[in-house]
């Protein structure tokens, strides 16, 4: 490991922790180096856009050179770019937000999102971060994750974010159903009053890269069941995007 780069990215880990910027001593405090090393390697990552710093307190905060390569990830993510027409499509059949996902750890990464087609105010969620055992696009991908994945997410306490958060033992049983329906879904399980249908997507050897769903309101998402063609829109979607991306098959699913 190149101390220099763990140490920049260690600095850039603790800016983004956030909420509020940090000043050279505090920074050095926290990562347990030297204030000259510390401002030297903040100089640096100023001179590339990836911090500022503010002139009235002169404490740094994240720069806009990271957004920069962020967006770049994202236009070269290819599950991202192949998804775009379909996640729109469905947002306009279902009216409600679409979310793209990819596993990270423990948890999904939103890369794409879809406002809820109406006036009301929304928030762009690309890169939030969801549990990936209590939302629908996590279970999704984990029905068709390899079994060592599933049962390391199973080896520690998974985190009880509300009263319906599934245990161990009733999410290992819920993936068996997504396998069965073709589609996850999670009701109430990471926010009260919100649910989503997730179904995962495949790349051309058959791996799910992914996962693509609609969130919204639980009464209105997750009624009693699916809402009437909320279930079958979602897989379209996740084929549609599979198959750009060359899947032929989907496990335990017959091709029509």
């Amino acid at each position: 490991m190149i101390q220099s780069v763990d140490r920049s990215a260690r600095i850039l880990k603790a800016l983004a922790a956030g909420p509020r910027r940090l000043g050279v001593s505090e920074l050095a405090e926290r990562l347990d180096l030297s204030r000259p090393t510390v401002h030297g390697l903040l100089q640096t990552l100023q001179a590339h856009g990836f911090v500022e710093q503010d002139r009235d307190s002169d404490k740094y905060q994240l720069g806009a050179g990271l957004l920069q390569l962020g967006n770049s990830y994202l236009d070269l993510n290819e599950l991202r770019g192949r998804s775009i027409v379909h996640a729109e499509r469905l947002a306009s059949r279902a009216q409600a937000a679409v979310r793209v996902g990819v596993m990270h750890g423990a948890s999904v990464v939103v890369v794409h999102h879809v406002f809820r087609p109406d006036a009301a105010f929304q928030v762009l969620e690309v890169g939030a971060q969801l549990p990936i055992h209590a939302s629908a696009l996590g279970k999704a991908i984990l029905a068709y994750s390899p079994q060592s994945i599933v049962d390391d997410l199973m080896a520690e306490p998974l985190a009880r974010l509300t009263s319906r958060t599934l245990t161990p033992k009733a999410l290992a049983t819920e993936l068996e159903g997504v396998r069965e329906r073709g589609f996850a879904r999670e009701r109430d399980e990471a926010v009260l009053g919100e649910s989503s249908v997730a179904s995962a997507i495949f790349d051309h050897s058959g791996h799910a890269v992914g996962a693509i769903g609609v969130v919204g309101d639980t009464e209105r998402i997750l009624p009693r069941g699916p809402a009437r063609g909320l279930s079958a829109g979602v897989i379209e979607a996740a084929r549609g995007i599979s198959r750009e991306l060359g899947a032929r098959r989907w496990p335990g699913v017959t091709e029509s």
